[in-house]
């Protein structure tokens, strides 16, 4: 059974404080571990059966992802730490090799599509390294906005935002706030122009 974030979040002070985004030691939890073994299991069940028993896979990533709307696609192989705090919006399609790794909220849009071998990362470890070394870390929300086209490999860093309609370059790493209706690139990941108002490679197309 899926864990529920409503109920964890009153009854545990690690899942509180992951949530919160205040500094928290998951290698010394008790329960966190737990958490994300089970979140990483289910993962790797659905990965199994995935063309061999397609309502099941569904099933599982649904209790996995209590947040993802309807009409969510999805590819294998997917791995995250955990579903909870996670949602996703209708009918946005996520493609193989998709990652998320850490805790805290994790927001995307509706129609986004999010290109194979993305990866979203919540947590920072700490600076100095002392407390590094003695596990404190914490999260940071990730949001992106709806209609979103993530190309391949890019990675989102903690705190990271983008914008309704924008379009992120293969390779990028977002590591701040993309505004809404850009096209963005790079390392870190810049805006390099505007949406056009029409792609000239479609201008044949009818709309529907």
């Amino acid at each position: 059974m899926a864990a529920d974030l409503k109920t964890l979040l009153e009854t545990d002070e690690d899942v509180r404080r992951l949530f919160e985004g205040r500094p928290m030691q998951y290698r010394k939890s008790r329960s966190l571990p737990d958490l994300t073994w089970q979140a990483q299991s289910t993962c790797a069940r659905i990965n199994r059966i995935f063309f061999d028993e397609p309502d099941e896979a569904q099933r599982l990533f649904r209790e996995l992802v209590p947040g993802a709307g309807e009409g969510v696609e999805f590819r294998p192989p997917i791995n995250l730490d955990y579903g909870i705090g996670l949602s996703i919006g209708e009918r946005t399609f996520i493609n193989k090799d998709f990652l998320i790794v850490g805790g805290g909220y994790i927001e995307i849009g509706h129609d986004c599509l999010i290109g194979p071998r993305c990866t979203i990362c919540t947590p920072n470890h700490a600076l100095d390294a002392e407390a590094r070394l003695d596990g404190w870390e914490h999260t940071i929300p990730v949001r992106i906005g709806s209609n979103v086209w993530l190309g391949a490999n890019v990675t989102i860093c903690p705190g990271a935002s983008i914008g309704d309609n924008s379009i992120i370059g293969a390779g990028s790493v977002v590591v701040g706030d993309i505004p809404a209706d850009s096209i963005a690139v790079g390392n870190p990941c810049r805006v390099i122009r505007a949406l056009p108002d029409a792609d000239p490679a479609f201008a044949e197309v009818e709309p529907e």
